[in-house]
């Protein structure tokens, strides 16, 4: 009896000490140690806030979908959110980020300066900062993620010259249409496109034309814009366009005036539209990023900074306001023309189904699509 009595004991000591075993936090999830190891780590939270979805589509058709992608496969917790160009909302955002227990903020910023603010609180806080595809000047972000943004500039600029060389023309008038003259990228694009194209001015073998910088990339005012710029000179030959969104915005005003396929304009994304331009000869060029690997950089960056990792970067870049040297990763642009559309649609980053939809559908084919 003595013996039956016992070994209830311990039948319900075992019990206990089971429920026990699986009383942890309520969606956590822990690996069982092995013998003689310490349990493992919890990797913290990564916070990425991206800045509109106006300026380019990339920013949610491609950038939150790699990313996402990439944090899943590592199994972190992660929140992407979008401040849609209002740096209120930016400022909200990683607040609340840091508050619900970001360890690692990735930003897109909107300008240095709240990038800046954004990044000195998080730092104050504790938590690791990366600039994302954008260098905060003078937010001494610990990482910086991006392409080679001189190199983007410079394939624009060739792409433009070989195009009007195509068009023969001779001492063409070229217009500029830059980027926001609060985004680094757009100073690193100028300095790239005039590398190549003020040699020319110079020499007179082109004319330089108007020169304006376009407010927060709004596709909008660069419509209003390159239509004054029309007006103007009316002989514009050429058209510098910082990405896509403002190459259609002038390509929008050329075929008012039956000029469409004429006047070359360049871009940059690789967006659908702008592919779509180039196939029916209205878009000159554009620069294609393939945003998968810019995306699975930073990726690796955050997950290893959530796990209490100091990653190495490849490379390094100055910030021209501190000097300081900035560890980053740069990413390798790619000019696209009709005859390598098709290399887009290979890597996966546009589908055919997408991209040749109704008279695309015959352009495609004469561009080797398949």
């Amino acid at each position: 009896m003595r013996k039956g009595i016992l070994s209830l004991t311990a039948a319900a000591a075992a019990l206990a000490l089971g429920l026990t075993a699986c009383g942890g936090d309520s969606g956590q999830t822990t690996t069982p140690a092995a013998s003689g190891s310490a349990p493992a780590a919890k990797a913290g939270k990564i916070g990425v806030i991206l800045p509109d979805s106006k300026s380019s589509a990339r920013w949610e058709t491609a950038d939150r979908k790699y990313l996402e992608e990439a944090f899943k496969a590592a199994g972190v917790e992660y929140d992407i959110q979008n401040a849609q160009n209002d740096k209120t909302a930016f400022q909200t955002i990683a607040d609340q980020m840091i508050t619900n227990g970001a360890t690692v903020l990735m930003i897109v910023n909107l300008d240095s300066g709240t990038g800046k603010t954004v990044i000195d609180k998080a730092k104050s806080q504790g938590v690791a900062t990366i600039d994302y595809d954008r260098l905060t000047l003078g937010g001494g972000a610990a990482y910086y993620v991006s392409f080679d943004n001189n190199k983007v500039g410079a394939l624009q600029g060739e792409g433009l010259s070989k195009c009007l060389a195509d068009k023969k023309a001779d001492k063409p008038i070229v217009a500029y249409l830059n980027g926001s003259p609060t985004d680094n990228n757009a100073t690193l694009f100028k300095e790239g496109y005039d590398g190549v194209l003020k040699p020319k001015f110079d020499s007179g073998e082109y004319v330089k034309g108007p020169d304006q910088a376009v407010p927060d990339w709004d596709n909008t005012q660069a419509g209003t814009i390159f239509e004054q710029m029309l007006t103007e000179q009316p002989k514009i030959a050429g058209v510098l366009s910082a990405n896509d969104g403002l190459g259609n915005a002038a390509i929008t005003v050329l075929k008012k005036n039956n000029l469409n396929g004429k006047v070359p304009v360049t871009g940059q994304d690789a967006t659908v539209q702008g592919l779509q331009n180039i196939l029916a000869g209205d878009q000159c060029m554009t620069v294609y990023k393939a945003v998968k690997k810019e995306a699975d950089a930073g990726a690796k960056l955050a997950v290893a900074l959530a796990k209490g990792e100091k990653p190495t970067a490849s490379s390094s870049v100055k910030d021209p306001e501190t000097g300081q040297d900035v560890p980053a990763e740069l990413m390798e642009p790619q000019g696209i023309y009709f005859d390598n559309v098709k290399d887009v649609v290979a890597d996966g980053y546009v589908t055919k189904e997408e991209l040749c939809t109704g008279d695309f559908a015959a352009k495609c084919t004469e561009a080797g699509i398949q």
